[in-house]
């Protein structure tokens, strides 16, 4: 994996909870609620404790009318980043092959 970031991309419950609800004026309460979710589901990936599953991010797509393909890209980089540092030690060890 080259170009990897020094950085960890942003969970997507962060730009939600510091970005898209304060923009909307909507509460956590109210987004759960007219989304169809719980409270604490939402809370848990509003503090970045919860992966945005497939089924949130079609959610949240919805709700905030820029469908999930953002939040699964935004989570799949979070995820990978992280991956990536927790198994760079391992990574060293693994071949690259290519087929050819």
């Amino acid at each position: 994996m080259t170009n990897i970031r020094k950085r960890s991309p942003t969970h997507p419950g962060v730009l939600l909870r510091e970005v898209v609800l304060p923009a909307m004026r909507v509460s956590v309460a109210q987004a759960a609620r007219e989304m169809g979710v719980s409270r604490q589901q939402l809370y848990k990936i509003l503090a970045g404790d919860r992966a945005v599953t497939a089924e949130m991010a079609t959610r949240l797509g919805k709700y905030c009318g820029n469908g999930p393909e953002l939040w699964l890209n935004m989570q799949s980089a979070f995820d990978l980043w992280h991956a990536h540092h927790a198994l760079s030690d391992a990574l060293e060890s693994i071949p690259t092959r290519a087929a050819g």
